[in-house]
């Protein structure tokens, strides 16, 4: 995709732009100059048709790559839960077992209550995360520059129009909601064990309590404040710390490829460094989600 036409400062911006599919409002002037006499839905074609489709868009690449790497990883565990046996497993089977052992350990040590759901997620998180962080290690030109063959051939578009993002963690839509999946959780746990009324006296009478009723009812604003901010701090923090660090890792790479064959050494470089972030990442997500529903799940 790289090419003598256009400036670092486009290759890097196409790069890093979704393939937007949304619906452009009755009377906006299209890219090629044609307006538009009803609301239509199409694939938007630069920036300011993305931002003229506001929220009813679909970032089409992030949401197919995120669903079809999260088939990947339901049909091999499913074919591993399959052919499980009590022998020595070997190959693809033992990389299964190994895996769901990891995320039962993982449980059992930070997991404190009860639930038959926090090891089937938590296996399910860290693989899917990992999948969808592993597409950062593709050469970042090569789907592009497929995409705009697609385009160009079979939709008749301008390649330049074809935009194309193969990592879905380095869009915030993917990060934010799994987090909010998670948050989710976390009131779901905290309501079902410990009530509605337990969940709300741990929101409003902590940090700051004491015996004297009146000066604990002036303490409860504060305390819901902190406790509040606590509370959505955590998919927040989940979400802007995987975003961030793909985000920037997916940047690197894109600069590098600037350089052509030059930059080679340097890609293999940080491509074995940048393994062990996607790693790491899928892990901290992981752990985090099973701390926090931990807590959620504990009586103060």
């Amino acid at each position: 995709m790289a090419s003598a036409n256009i400036t670092p400062t486009e290759y890097i911006q196409h790069h890093i732009t979704n393939m937007v599919y949304g619906r452009l409002p009755a009377g906006y002037e299209r890219h090629d100059g044609t307006v538009l006499e009803e609301q239509t839905w199409a694939l938007a074609h630069d920036a300011a048709e993305i931002k003229a489709m506001g929220f009813m868009s679909v970032n089409v690449d992030t949401m197919g790559w995120s669903l079809l790497l999260g088939l990947v990883f339901a049909g091999v565990f499913y074919w591993g839960a399959k052919k499980a046996h009590t022998g020595v497993p070997r190959g693809m089977l033992s990389f299964v077992e190994m895996m769901v052992e990891f995320a039962d350990h993982s449980v059992k040590e930070s997991f404190h209550g009860h639930s038959k759901l926090i090891a089937p997620l938590a296996l399910t998180i860290f693989c899917w995360v990992f999948l969808m962080n592993f597409m950062d290690l593709l050469p970042v030109d090569w789907l592009p520059l497929a995409a705009q063959l697609i385009g160009q051939h079979a939709l008749g578009m301008d390649p330049h129009h074809v935009y194309f993002k193969v990592v879905p963690t380095t869009d915030p839509n993917i990060t934010f909601a799994m987090s909010i999946s998670v948050f989710i959780l976390i009131v779901f746990y905290s309501i079902k064990i410990k009530g509605v009324g337990g969940f709300i006296a741990e929101l409003t009478l902590q940090p700051f309590s004491s015996n004297n009723k009146l000066v604990q009812a002036l303490f409860i604003l504060p305390n819901l404040v902190l406790e509040g901010v606590s509370l959505l701090a955590k998919p927040v923090s989940l979400a802007l710390r995987l975003f961030g660090n793909l985000y920037a890792g997916e940047l690197i790479f894109i600069l590098i490829a600037m350089l052509g064959l030059w930059g080679l050494p340097a890609n293999f470089v940080w491509a074995v460094f940048h393994i062990l972030i996607i790693i790491l990442q899928a892990f901290i997500f992981m752990m985090l989600t099973i701390v926090y529903l931990s807590m959620a799940a504990s009586h103060h």
